[in-house]
């Protein structure tokens, strides 16, 4: 049985999926990686720990679905975006742990761009904001901090790249120094309309060319796996950033069309076709993949605090034992009955950006119980989500006109039903929900034939369910002032501290 291998290397752990033609995963393996905290808000992994995840879990994949490694017709990469690794070109030995995208050691750097005015230009080149978060400054620190880095990298005796790259690097043996757009668009270093290393960007973060990967397609072979690597030889044949995968593995190939993924936190990316949209309301404009791989753009927006807030109802408060209790609880009542919960537990992200906001509990009576604090929690959920669609639509131009959810929250079937009833547009739940990995598969798979033509691929991206708005517009809008009322008290709230 032929089958594409999807590798899912994130932040808590390595994920490898056998995929087969009709889309059906027919072997798993799972290893979890250990998270490294050097000092209070710096984050590293071990990059060779990552490299053993990796060649664990394809073995373990494997056994799992009976396969042989003559089954292999390709091997597919997504990865946690921003984390950066540097090594050594010819031992290929990393000089340092990698530095997470988690991390926040670079804030002063980040600070010294802010107050050097740079923030504009930073953003009209690559699309972000000057953040930590980012994987420009994350790579400089390196360079100024690894006794002898900085000559190394600029001989070209060192190599960097994010967490694809570095898995490129060993599949390949060392052969192959490459990354892709949606990973490159991450790194403020790249020049999203000409999809590019800027020259004026490294410079003035601080990145010598000489250490920096080729930029190749999403979609294409990047090189042969090394049989010392992973014991047989087969096609890398595609590599994306996990959000641009996931939005890619939910069929979202066309200007409109978008995907939100609701788990800790949510990410909510909107297709934009050929078009780059700079945002005006604090999203970020990035790069994502058309149906065959070739790059396109998409807008971002992130939502701090989604699933961890059921997880506070779980584990702090104790009202339910496990999530999936917030279902039962949020249809036991016909209404939320006036009560709202503003989750800001670390500020507001976009589009509302209220560092200062936190948790937000309004409309409380007497009768208000358990039910009302589960709604109120999955409801803000899908406020959020809208929020950023109403930010997506003003940035752009046009609506969101269909959603695709997935992530641990979108097994709730009440939230899904909610969410298209707020947004007022269908939401549509696949069958198979680790999407992320799906998505590379296919892309994979298109690049080597596995799938003939992104139709076929299509086919083998089933809907679980579709959810459509039942709301009138009245009931829609008197819901969403609600929510509007309970974010301006947690705004005011953030403003009385500063008084």
């Amino acid at each position: 049985m032929a089958v594409i291998l999807a590798i899912d290397q994130g932040t808590t752990g390595t994920t490898v999926l056998a995929v087969d033609r009709a889309g059906s995963v027919v072997g798993r393996a799972y290893r979890e990686i250990e998270q490294h905290y050097p000092q209070p808000g710096w984050v590293e992994h071990d990059p060779e720990e990552i490299w053993r995840s990796v060649q664990a879990t394809v073995d373990e994949a494997l056994q799992a679905g009976g396969l042989a490694a003559s089954d292999v017709a390709g091997i597919g990469i997504t990865n946690q975006r921003e984390t950066v690794v540097l090594w050594d070109r010819e031992s290929g030995v990393p000089v340092h742990r990698a530095i997470v995208w988690q991390c926040r050691r670079t804030a002063p750097a980040c600070q010294s761009l802010r107050d050097g005015g740079y923030e504009s230009f930073i953003r009209e080149r690559s699309g972000l904001v000057i953040d930590p978060y980012f994987s420009g400054t994350k790579i400089a620190w390196l360079l100024d901090h690894v006794s002898g880095a900085r000559e190394r990298a600029e001989t070209g005796e060192l190599a960097v790249g994010t967490i694809d790259s570095w898995l490129i690097w060993k599949l390949t043996g060392g052969r192959v120094h490459a990354t892709e757009p949606t990973n490159a668009s991450r790194t403020q270093l790249f020049r999203i309309d000409e999809r590019r290393w800027d020259a004026e960007l490294c410079e003035l973060v601080g990145v010598p060319a000489a250490v920096l990967p080729e930029v190749r397609p999403s979609g294409g072979v990047f090189g042969m796996s090394d049989p010392d690597a992973v014991g047989f030889e087969t096609p890398v044949a595609a590599a994306m950033g996990d959000q641009q995968a996931a939005l890619y593995g939910q069929g979202c190939w066309a200007p409109g069309q978008a995907k939100c993924t609701y788990g800790t936190g949510a990410f909510l990316l909107v297709h934009t076709g050929d078009e780059v949209v700079p945002s005006q309301h604090g999203l970020l404009t990035t790069v994502a993949c058309g149906a065959r791989g070739a790059a396109a753009y998409a807008l971002e927006g992130s939502i701090f605090i989604a699933g961890a807030a059921v997880q506070w109802l779980r584990d702090e408060l104790g009202l339910v034992e496990s999530a999936a209790e917030t279902e039962e609880l949020a249809r036991s009542l016909e209404s939320n009955d006036g009560v709202y919960f503003v989750p800001a537990f670390v500020g507001l992200g976009a589009p509302h950006w209220l560092a200062e906001a936190r948790g937000t509990l309004v409309g409380l009576t007497r009768g208000s119980g358990p039910g009302h604090l589960a709604r109120a929690a999955l409801e803000a959920m899908a406020y959020s989500a809208y929020d950023l669609m109403e930010a997506m639509a003003a940035d752009w131009g046009h609506p969101v006109r269909e959603l695709r959810a997935d992530g641990g929250a979108a097994e709730n079937n009440w939230l899904m039903q909610f969410q298209a009833d707020v947004a007022g547009i269908p939401v549509g739940r696949p069958a198979v929900v680790e999407t992320t990995a799906l998505g590379t598969a296919g892309l994979a798979g298109l690049s080597t034939g596995y799938w003939s033509d992104p139709g076929e691929l299509g086919e083998v991206q089933k809907l679980d369910r579709q959810f459509e708005p039942a709301f009138s517009d009245e009931e829609r809008e008197r819901l969403l002032r609600g929510w509007r009322r309970a974010i301006r008290a947690a705004a005011a709230w953030a403003a009385a501290g500063t008084e």
